[in-house]
């Protein structure tokens, strides 16, 4: 694994996430860097400053054990109590500072070593870790050690935490605001989106205001324009060919008019098969041209809609084959928000088709994931699968065995896809387990 693919893969995928990440994460690093500057040369500068003068008291201390010997030095240090601000320091007979290394942070040991060294001339050692609130300092003398105990506020600076304290607690309160701000203008973003998904859907959004950034605002105005161009164009659509069936309709009523008064003969027959063949075109054309206009959405029971256009398309069957039966495989529950009529509308077109072409066929739905699948079986001859992305044209038919002689104009799939489609989703055709072909329908919920 790439580290390039690893750190794309870690990245937010949200617009908020990147945003703060864009926006807080330089301005946390940089005073993540500045606290460490800080807090690292402050630090030290006390430190070394005031150390120095511990350094100091203590040369006095080993020069006034030099000047006046072990025994004067030893009445000294009642004196020292009082004025050497509670540095007092032990005379070890005979001992001998550790070999060890000093346990001491380098600055400590820099500063006595170096001020002790430089002045006195004798070796010393410094422990800081041991004791929590003192620092253990001892010089070697000559035959002893002086051991100077010091509360570790007189050696080293103990209040830096403010430092880390105060960065720290600026930048929780830019995250929060950031946090806030960010939020805010976000949420205009995500409800276009919703209005989006919505209307991809065929779902209505009529409390969907512009808000937000002039940009959000610009985009929101967009979609407001290009929704009403869609609506518009459908309705426009949906107006010419009820107008242009309209029309058609009425000299097609004289003509059934004329055949009826007209003797019955072969001729005849057949002219008449042909007038109620072009109502049966006029229909489906308008079914087209409609789709799924002038309907609302709303919660609807999958499974019922499913035994209603199962019910329907058997008695139709029952009607003209006997023989062919329709089965329906769903359980109840499962809630979509569609437009009901369309839909059944959809779902009727794909078992008509497979009852046109199959003896036996089978409906069925399961819910998968944010999806719910409508599945539509049958024992025909199936299509190809290099044929099967044709057989959605519009008034497009098969040369196999989907043919003109079964019935149809070449609208049934076109019109099932423009709705699932318009429901947000889409039709897939496959190889069913029965033999013939599956159609399925894939919905959001």
């Amino acid at each position: 694994m790439s580290s390039r693919g690893w750190f794309r893969r870690s990245m937010p995928k949200g617009l908020f996430g990147r945003s703060l990440i864009i926006i807080v994460m330089p301005v946390v690093v940089l005073q993540a860097v500045v606290t460490y500057l800080l807090f690292d040369r402050q630090w030290e500068t006390v430190t070394t400053r005031i150390s120095r003068g511990v350094a100091a008291q203590i040369v006095l201390f080993v020069q006034s054990y030099e000047t006046q010997g072990p025994e004067k030095f030893a009445g000294e240090v009642v004196r020292l109590r009082e004025t050497s601000f509670g540095l007092v320091p032990v005379i070890v007979t005979g001992g001998k500072i550790p070999e060890t290394e000093s346990p001491a942070y380098e600055v400590l040991k820099q500063v006595f070593g170096r001020e002790l060294s430089a002045r006195i001339g004798r070796p010393v050692w410094v422990d800081s870790d041991s004791m929590e609130d003192t620092v253990d300092i001892r010089i070697q003398l000559d035959g002893a050690v002086m051991q100077v105990l010091a509360e570790r506020k007189r050696v080293m600076s103990t209040n830096t935490h403010v430092w880390v304290l105060w960065m720290m607690g600026t930048a929780m309160v830019l995250l929060s605001v950031a946090v806030l701000f960010l939020r805010n203008q976000i949420r205009p973003i995500e409800r276009l989106a919703d209005a989006a998904e919505a209307f991809g859907k065929g779902r209505d959004v009529p409390d969907f205001r512009p808000s937000g950034a002039t940009e959000v605002r610009r985009a929101s105005l967009a979609f407001l324009d290009m929704r009403e161009r869609i609506s518009r164009f459908v309705q426009q659509r949906t107006d010419m060919l009820a107008g242009v069936s309209h029309d058609l309709r009425t000299p097609l009523t004289r003509m059934k008019l004329e055949l009826a008064m007209m003797k019955d003969s072969a001729a005849m027959q057949a002219l008449k098969g042909d007038v109620e063949e072009m109502e049966r075109m006029l229909e489906e054309y308008l079914a087209f041209a409609r789709g799924q206009a002038g309907e609302g959405a709303s919660e609807t029971d999958l499974g019922q809609l499913l035994r209603d256009v199962v019910v329907s398309a058997q008695r139709k069957a029952d009607a003209k084959s006997p023989e062919k039966t329709v089965e329906l495989s769903v359980k109840n529950g499962i809630l979509v928000e569609l437009r009901p009529n369309a839909m059944r509308r959809c779902v009727m077109n794909l078992v008509e088709n497979a009852i046109r072409h199959g003896t036996h066929s089978q409906v069925s739905a399961v819910e998968n994931g944010a999806m719910v699948e409508i599945a539509v079986d049958d024992d025909g001859p199936g299509i190809p699968a290099d044929q099967r992305e044709e057989a959605f044209r519009p008034f497009h038919r098969l040369d196999s065995g989907r043919t003109l002689a079964a019935g149809g104009v070449g609208l049934g799939l076109a019109i099932a896809r423009d709705i699932a489609r318009g429901h947000g989703g889409d039709i897939i055709l496959g190889d069913s387990a029965m033999g013939g072909l599956r159609a399925v329908v894939r919905l959001p919920v």
